[in-house]
């Protein structure tokens, strides 16, 4: 009996149907996959001090949020691939701000020991190897690089106000040996930044770590939108690199949004 015979017959049992919209046919439909495709600075509502550049390929609402939370807490390995294309999509153009053309060291937040019990399995990890993939793909010169690790214990930062969720990861994070080959842009990659201070406390600990120098940067798939209380803020920088070149370039290969069965 053939793979063919065997898809139809999975689909016959287990019908596919996207992940965002529940439209029958494919895991992820063309409409729902061009979603992942609008990289954009990410504007988290009160910036964290120390808060990296930071790109996101999507906005983590409607459709979006179901596909994320699909891969991530119900377990469907098939969303990988689109997702990790989106993270590698972010990647990309978030490397469009730096000076020069650097080899990529693509850094993935460590999940903690209690999201590794409940999920068994590392997805952030997942779709950093499949961005990574995409990238070399590209023809873009990357890596992936597991220098980050927890320690300590975190309280759960659902219900969490901004402040306290920075208050709450403090010292989480510390580097396990040399991270930055010489001359490589550090990416920072993560599913989703809400309020920015994972993403800071990541950052801070690359910064702080011996022998650590140049840029630090951040990609994710997804970003929570700007509520519109309060006026606009703008996104702090730092020095030399210039978010306004990301999003006016050709981003090739990697922005065409495509759906995956």
């Amino acid at each position: 009996m053939g793979p063919g015979v065997l898809s139809a017959l999975a689909d016959l049992v287990l019908p596919r149907c996207c992940a965002g919209c529940g439209l029958p046919g494919a895991v992820l439909c063309a409409r729902c996959a061009r979603l992942l495709a609008a990289p954009h600075l990410a504007s988290p509502r009160r910036f964290p001090a120390g808060f990296p550049p930071t790109v996101a390929a999507a906005v983590y609402a409607g459709p979006v949020r179901p596909v994320v939370n699909a891969f991530k807490e119900q377990g469907r390995a098939e969303l990988a691939a689109p997702l990790g294309t989106a993270l590698a999509l972010a990647v990309a153009a978030v490397r469009l701000g730096v000076d020069g053309d650097p080899p990529l060291l693509l850094v993935p937040v460590p999940a903690s020991r209690a999201a590794l019990r409940s999920r068994g399995r590392d997805h952030v990890r997942e779709l950093t190897r499949q961005a990574v993939a995409e990238l070399r793909a590209a023809g873009v010169v990357a890596d992936e690089g597991r220098v980050l690790r927890r320690r300590g214990r975190v309280r759960d930062s659902s219900g969490l106000s901004a402040a306290e969720r920075r208050a709450n990861l403090a010292g989480t994070f510390e580097v396990t040996g040399p991270h930055r080959p010489a001359g490589d842009l550090v990416v920072l990659v993560d599913d989703v930044v809400t309020t920015g201070a994972t993403l800071t406390e990541a950052a801070r600990a690359l910064q702080v770590a011996p022998g650590a120098a140049g840029e630090v940067v951040a990609a994710v798939v997804a970003a929570t939108p700007r509520t519109p209380a309060g006026p606009p803020q703008a996104t702090p920088a730092s020095a030399g690199y210039r978010p306004g070149t990301v999003l006016h370039h050709d981003l090739d290969r990697l922005s065409r949004s495509r759906g995956r069965d």
